[in-house]
């Protein structure tokens, strides 16, 4: 069971998509798990063939619980335990999980079939009615082989209708991330304000003669600053664990998204200093559309080293965040205003956004925080060099 983010103890295994005898590779999604943030993808990062399933469908399990055994790996006692455990026990006591949504949809009446998540999407994806399929999960339950059976026969695509998520049970994971962040984590604060003129220029230029779908925006080259910095100051890059700090393996940022009708998540953009500005762009808006409509993968909500939030777009001019751990850092953007501003003893109207640091006083200090915030000012002034 993925750890999905510090404020996830448990998840509820709701389907398999791989079958024992089916041959994975890393990427390849496997399941769908339940959780405070609605229904995640499980990505897996091994390559082999699925051996057997150690959790069943509609199993709560801990996270780090082994949910399958690939051929080719020696299962280990702690593997075998678990298999046992989840066995003997579907789901687990309350006292030792925090409550998470059920798996599947209860029965609204006799002519409303159950549904697995995966399914339900899946099904909204393709324009298939459900209340035309036969399940064949516990109780009738329609799962995600049973709309791709059906699909084979309505192979084009329909319009994608967005997720519920459960709202709720989301706030409460943040409400208990965050609290635990201000009660662990040492938190120190700096900002300073960034000429933006210059990266605001090269951007009309470059986006003159590209269509709308293409176009840069401000963000794009904030994301890319930040990871060129961190390639400089390593100390805000990584995690904070019992055996003290952790540089990342890579530089993954990840970007707070705002949901529709609330909720936040911060899914990771993989070796944001590897990519172009387009690629930036183009892994952005994806993120975007996937995190609205529930489509994240596991690996996405787990794998970023630092959280860059950019709140220009909702008028507010500085942004202090909270750190979410085990990460060490967060970086904040506001909305970019127009401000007097001195340049080479002259006064002129400058585009201007105030950019803030939140950090972990046991990975870095205020000296090494000031050097990192002026290294990105340092290069949204040349933005050609990004």
């Amino acid at each position: 069971m993925p750890s999905l983010g510090a404020d996830m103890e448990a998840g509820t295994l709701v389907e398999w998509l791989k079958r024992p005898g089916d041959r994975v590779k890393r990427g390849d999604i496997v399941a769908v798990v339940e959780t405070q943030k609605g229904a995640i993808e499980v990505d897996i990062f091994e390559e082999g063939v699925i051996e057997r399933w150690l959790v069943e469908p509609g199993t709560t399990v801990p996270v780090g619980t082994p949910l399958a055994l690939i051929a080719g790996t020696q299962p280990t006692a702690e593997v075998e335990e678990a298999k046992v455990t989840a066995t003997m026990t579907p789901t687990l006591a309350p006292a030792a999980v925090p409550s998470v949504s059920p798996p599947l949809e209860p029965r609204a009446g006799a002519d409303r079939p159950r549904v697995s998540p995966a399914a339900r999407r899946f099904a909204a994806e393709r324009g298939i009615a459900l209340d035309r399929l036969t399940g064949s999960g516990s109780e009738g339950a329609i799962l995600y082989a049973d709309v791709e059976h059906a699909a084979a026969a309505e192979p084009v695509p329909r319009p994608t209708v967005p997720k519920r998520l459960d709202l709720g049970e989301m706030r409460r994971a943040i409400a208990a991330a965050m609290a635990r962040s201000k009660r662990e984590i040492p938190h120190y604060y700096l900002s300073t304000t960034i000429d933006l003129t210059q990266s605001f220029a090269w951007i009309e230029a470059a986006n003159a003669t590209r269509p709308p779908a293409q176009r840069l925006l401000l963000a794009a080259l904030l994301f890319k600053a930040v990871a060129h910095a961190l390639g400089e100051a390593p100390e805000f890059n990584g995690f904070f664990t019992a055996e003290g700090f952790q540089p990342g393996h890579g530089i993954h940022i990840g970007t707070a998204i705002a949901l529709r009708g609330g909720g936040l998540v911060a899914p990771a953009i993989r070796d944001t200093d590897k990519l172009s500005l387009d690629q930036l762009m183009t892994h952005l808006r994806d993120l975007v559309a996937r995190a609205r409509r529930g489509a994240l993968r596991s690996s996405e909500l787990s794998d970023p080293t630092i959280t860059v939030t950019n709140l220009g777009e909702r008028s507010v001019e500085t942004v202090f965040g909270v750190i979410y751990p085990p990460q060490v850092a967060l970086v904040g953007f506001g909305m970019p205003v127009e401000r007097p501003w001195a340049v080479a003893g002259k006064v002129d109207a400058r585009q201007v956004a105030t950019a803030t640091l939140a950090a972990d006083h046991r990975a870095s200090d205020g000296h090494s925080g000031a050097l990192f915030l002026a290294d990105i000012d340092r290069r949204l002034q040349s933005p050609e060099t990004l």
